[in-house]
């Protein structure tokens, strides 16, 4: 049915039962599973808003690199331990819903599973869901859990 599944995950407890669902998806299909965590990039501005490492304060991209690997690599654990075997974890930077669309249509998904709701800001309540977009913008069937 399904030879490749997208999971994209940020952590939150809503993309963590949508990972759980498409890992329980990938191993009835024999399918592979790919989990995808995002980061947002930030200006010089933004950047000099946070305080989260005073060794380096100039690198909030790679502190937000780094936690999403961390997230992804989380995710692809969960993944495993529901009984999935082929799983790639992947870490992009980019707006949520298109980065999550271009990478799926790169790696040639048939179905992208993600949470209705995630770890999403105010913009997500003013302009639309991710999941909302995501629907609207994909090229494949999306389940959202």
């Amino acid at each position: 049915m399904f030879k490749s599944i997208l999971a994209a995950f940020d952590g939150s407890e809503g993309s963590e039962a949508a990972l759980r669902k498409a890992a329980e998806l990938a191993r009835l299909c024999d399918a592979e599973m790919l989990v995808l965590t995002l980061y947002r990039h930030h200006s010089i501005l933004e950047g000099s808003m946070y305080v989260i490492d005073a060794e380096k304060p100039d690198d909030i991209d790679g502190i937000m690199r780094d936690h999403a690997k961390e997230t992804a690599e989380r995710g692809a654990s969960i993944a495993h331990e529901a009984g999935c075997e082929n799983i790639r974890a992947f870490v992009k930077g980019g707006p949520t819903a298109r980065t999550i669309v271009s990478f799926s249509k790169e790696h040639e998904n048939d179905l992208i599973v993600m949470g209705s709701r995630g770890l999403g800001s105010i913009e997500g309540y003013l302009l639309g869901s991710v999941s909302h977009k995501v629907t609207s913008l994909a090229q494949c069937p999306v389940l959202v859990v």
